[in-house]
């Protein structure tokens, strides 16, 4: 694990006002554990806000050794918002990335990363690899993509396959993944035909 991102919904779920206190405390957190990196989603296009935040978090991030990383909508009203962003030397994550202008349009802004929601495009009928392989063919001279909303280890796979440069995945898909049924049938197996050899052995 290299670090963590987060989002308004996710704050949210969490039970935390969006607010530049709990921001705060996010990056106190994500040091605490000893993790590098930091993804944080603005909550407010207003170029202005943008700039008053960045001032108090730039500064705790550097205090705690923590990688930040500013998480932006990929949308055109936005625009002013991740300029204010840059202006501050800030790293972006352009975020809800759905098609390939979007991604043309990023690459153009010159932002670090940009992150579809696989499973979101999935659901709605898109052709995600097309834009999965578009977005691992920009990343030598363009943003890195970093995928989001993977439902299952099948699609964490193909990511991987294609070059994808990272992925994000709940606590719960790690755990639940680290183990396979089938892995676990072969362990059984393995354990089974031990002992058979050894009663094998013992005659």
């Amino acid at each position: 694990m290299q670090g963590v991102t987060t989002n308004p919904t996710l704050v949210f779920q969490a039970g935390l006002p969006v607010t530049l206190q709990s921001y705060l405390g996010l990056i106190s957190a994500v040091a605490d554990q000893g993790l590098p990196e930091l993804m944080l989603q603005l909550p407010d296009s207003d170029p202005q806000q943008a700039r008053e935040w960045l001032k108090v978090l730039q500064p705790a991030a550097a205090a705690r050794k923590v990688q930040l990383t500013i998480k932006l909508p990929c949308a055109p009203n936005w625009e002013a918002c991740i300029d204010a962003v840059q202006a501050e030397q800030q790293g972006i994550l352009l975020t809800g990335l759905s098609n390939a202008v979007q991604l043309l349009w990023a690459q153009h802004k010159g932002v670090q990363y940009v992150a579809p929601y696989v499973g979101r495009l999935v659901n709605d009928g898109r052709n995600v690899w097309a834009l999965m392989e578009a977005c691992v063919a920009v990343q030598p001279h363009g943003p890195q993509l970093l995928a989001a909303s993977i439902k299952t280890p099948e699609v964490l796979a193909q990511l991987m396959a294609v070059g994808a440069a990272a992925v994000t995945l709940p606590p719960a898909s790690l755990a639940a993944w680290c183990t396979d049924a089938l892995t676990q049938t072969a362990v059984q197996q393995f354990e089974s035909d031990i002992q058979s050899s050894l009663k094998l052995g013992a005659k």
